[in-house]
Order: structure tokens, then sequence, then C-alpha cells
């Protein structure tokens, strides 16, 4: 047992946990994140009227359970993976039509650029540049002030998700966002076993109770019940799209007509690019996806490990920093091959870490809850979206306590380029971009500002001033310019 344990890095003296605290961590990641087998296929195919959606329900599982096993045994982190919320959105565009391109995308032609972007993304992982990988060289040269940023940004923007998954934050036709009205019953029952869970688990952790996170979650299941929220029709297998039945699930995947996976071994027949779609399009649409993945995996990585020195170094760099991005990368590659959007590192990781998860035990439990929930749908499915929001809104307070300390706010550039990259992650609902704004301020206005001193320098015969932007921040700032101002239609 003790050698299994150190092949997913175990050592409880160092890495300071044990194998209940690994265990319960994994699965409170697991609750934290367990919507994305329903909502997966609900984002890809549109409702569980679509023939294909039981099959997408199986590969978003197993596309899980390869991604975490990845990290678990490869990485040795606390990290779980599956379909990414954004990049199945866009998975899903290319396939309705919705998208706005000039032609609809097959379930194959769609998930074979997810494979070719993963293709893309693996060579970035493998090929080195002076001993370092494109990704390592990425993260290096990324300014300070906008990596200490991200881990608060990630903790804003998990906060953010729970807020509205809970329905505390809701839409506004005329501020766009605001807070539920109380004064409704209906409209706020699902926010109050949300707050109520959050403020268990913070009573809990302040009383050092172990298992704080999962106790709460389970705690607002609970209440949820005489509050109308948790519906227990679900585990009677009578809602809609979710059945004890999973011997009919499994048979669509591996036999039926409408499977993707089946779509997917088809593809070359079909012809892989869609009439009326030109060459450029595909290669922006791949590209897109390559760089929302890479920049949303190293974000999350950062924000989950970022400032906890077990996990990362004094630079918040997380250990088995390329074999975490070597695991997303496969993980990708494999999920398009099996029928599932882009599979990539969960921010909700971040709950299970600071359960207390610290190796790849936490992920290789995540993994087997993954792979129990294809056969008992109904009794992961019960646990309604507000109880897992409050472990995800407490999380954000978490990574606020530890992160926002790290920030340099005495030099100006630096301290605008760290608010940009927090407040658009959080506004813009995407990790990607907000690390793409906050980067692109801060090398523009370094750039500006050493010219400036430069000039400076020379009239006044001084000594040159200190160049504060790497040559790899120049180039990634230039990728991002592109992906902002250049459509991908």
């Amino acid at each position: 047992m003790k050698k299994f344990a150190k092949l997913l890095g175990y050592d409880p003296v160092k890495k300071q946990t044990n194998v209940r605290t690994e265990i319960i961590a994994g699965i409170v990641t697991f609750l934290a994140m367990s919507y994305i087998l329903t909502v997966n296929p609900n984002q890809i195919f549109g409702s569980t009227a679509s023939p294909y959606w039981s099959s997408a329900f199986i590969a978003t599982a197993l596309g899980a359970i390869i991604g975490t096993l990845l990290m678990a045994f490869l990485a040795k982190m606390p990290l779980a993976q599956a379909s990414g919320m954004g990049l199945n959105s866009m998975a899903g565009g290319l396939i309705g039509g919705w998208a706005g391109y000039a032609a609809k995308f097959t379930p194959g032609q769609a998930f074979f650029l997810v494979l070719v972007s993963g293709i893309l993304f693996l060579l970035l992982s493998l090929i080195k540049i002076k001993g370092k990988t494109f990704r390592e060289l990425a993260f290096d040269g990324m300014p300070v002030p906008v990596r200490s940023a991200i881990s608060v940004g990630i903790g804003l923007f998990i906060a953010y998700i729970g807020f509205q998954n809970a329905g505390i934050i809701v839409a506004n036709p005329f501020t766009q966002v605001d807070l539920v009205n109380f004064t409704s019953w209906e409209a706020s029952k699902a926010a109050l076993v949300a707050l109520i869970g959050l403020f268990l688990i913070a009573i809990l952790d302040k009383l050092m109770v172990k298992g704080a996170v999962i106790i709460g979650i389970l705690g607002a299941t609970l209440i949820g019940i005489p509050f109308g929220v948790t519906d227990l029709d679900i585990i009677k297998g009578n809602a809609p799209g979710i059945s004890w039945k999973f011997w009919e699930n499994f048979e669509n995947f591996f036999t039926g007509e409408s499977t993707v996976f089946g779509s997917f071994t088809g593809v070359f027949k079909e012809g892989i690019i869609p009439d009326g779609i030109s060459v450029f399009t595909i290669v922006m649409i791949v590209i897109t996806m390559c760089m929302i993945d890479m920049f949303d995996t190293m974000g999350t990585i950062v924000g989950c490990c970022g400032g906890n020195r077990v996990l990362s170094d004094e630079n918040n760099k997380p250990h088995n920093y390329s074999k975490i991005m070597l695991s997303d990368a496969v993980a990708t590659c494999a999920g398009a091959m099996i029928g599932t959007s882009t599979v990539t590192t969960f921010v909700e990781s971040g709950s299970g870490v600071s359960a207390g998860g610290r190796t790849g035990l936490t992920a290789l439990s995540t993994a087997c809850m993954f792979f129990i929930s294809m056969f008992a749908l109904p009794l992961f499915a019960v646990v309604p979206s507000a109880a897992a929001a409050s472990a995800l809104i407490y999380v954000g307070v978490l990574m606020m306590k530890n992160n926002a300390k790290s920030i340099d706010f005495s030099n100006a550039i630096n301290a605008t380029a760290a608010f940009l990259t927090v407040s658009v992650m959080v506004l813009s609902y995407s990790i990607t971009k907000g690390i793409g704004v906050g980067l692109v301020s801060y090398t523009v206005m370094s750039i500006i500002s050493y010219v400036i001193e430069l000039i400076k320098s020379a009239v006044k015969k001084t000594e040159k001033p200190k160049r504060e932007f790497s040559a790899v921040a120049i180039v990634v700032t230039l990728l991002f310019i592109v992906y902002f101002f250049v459509p991908a239609k």
C-alpha cells in the first residue's frame, strides 16, 4: 500500500497530509465539479432530447477519469480534470450552428478540431527551447504582478461561479447583475441554502473540524430538502435524462448509431472541413481553443497551488509544472477521441486543496468518484448546485486571504496590470481573457515607460534603466493581441 501511495507522490511528513485527508479532499473536489456530468452534454448538444446526450454523458465521465488519473500518476498533484466550461460551449456552438459560422459542424468535425488543438497543445508541452518547453517559458516569462494577481482573480472567479450557481447574484436588465431578492421565497431559497452551507463550512473550519467543506456540502444538501432545493426525484431516477439504467447509456456509447464516438471515427468520410468554411477560419478556431486551454490551465493551477509552499515554489510556480501541462494536453487529445470537448484542469480543484489535498491520492479519489458516477448518476446528481456553490464561495474566501497580500501595489504599472487581471477575469467570466488583458497592459506600459526612461538616461548620461519585461512576455503578448483583435470567422 505504501509503495502504491508513493506512486502518487504521497509523503505524509513532507506533504503534511494523511490518507484520510487526501480521500476526503478528492470527494470534495468531485462534489464541487460533478455538475459537469450533466451540464457538459447540455452545453454541447442542447438537452437530453438529443440522441447524442447519453453518449456525451459517458464521454464526459471517461474524459474526467483519464485526465484526473494522469494528474494522479504522472503529475502527482491534487488536481482534477474534466471538459472545460466555455470550451464546451464553443464546441456546442460549432455543432449547433449558433456560433455564427457559415455552416454547421458535425460532432465528428467539431471534436476533430478539439483533437488538433490538443495535439498542438501537446507539442508546446514537449518541444524544448534551451531546456524548457514553450509552456514553461510562457509561465516563467509571465510578469510577477500578473502572476501574483492570477490567484486572487481565480479565487474571485470561483466565488462568482458559486454566487451564480446558487442564484445569489442574478441578472438585472439595468445594472447587468444584482443581488437576489430575499423578500421572494421562491427566488431566494437556493441562495439561502448556499449561504447556510457557507456559514457551516466557515464555522467548522474555525473550530478546526476535519472535512469541514464536505460536511458543509452534505449539510446544505439535507437542508435543501425542506427548502425544496434538493430534488429527491433524482434519487428515484425520475428526473429527465438521469436514470439508474446505466447499461443503456453504455450501449448507446459503444454501439448506438448516434454515438459521439461513432461520429468522430466517421469524420474522414464526411470531410474534415464543412462546406463554406475557410482554412483560415479552421486555423483560428484551433489556435483559439489551444490558447484558452493553455492559459486557463496556467491560471487555474497557479490559483489552486500558488501561495502553498507544499504545492509550489517561492515564485508560485506549481511543482511538477511540466507534467501537469503534459497531463492536460494528453487528456484533451484522449477526450476528443472518445467524444467530448477540451478536457482541462478545473478551478474547482481548489476546493480539494482547501480541504487538505496535497498529492495525487486526492486526484485518484476524484477519478474513482467519476468512475462510480457512471453507474450511479442519480446518487451524485442529487447534490444541488446551491450546496456545491457553498464550497466554491469558501474557496474564494481562502484564496483571497492567502494571495491578495502577494500583489505589489506600490508600483503604478504593477498595480494597474494586477487590477486589470483580477477584474477582467471575473467580469468577462474568462481566466484566459483576464490573463491576456493583464499581460498586454503590463507589457505595453512597461515598454513605453522603458523607452522614456532610456531617452532620459541618454540625455542625462546616467545609467540605463533596468528592463522589466522579457522577450517571452512580448511574444505571448503578441499572441494575445492576435487572439483579441483578429476575427476567427
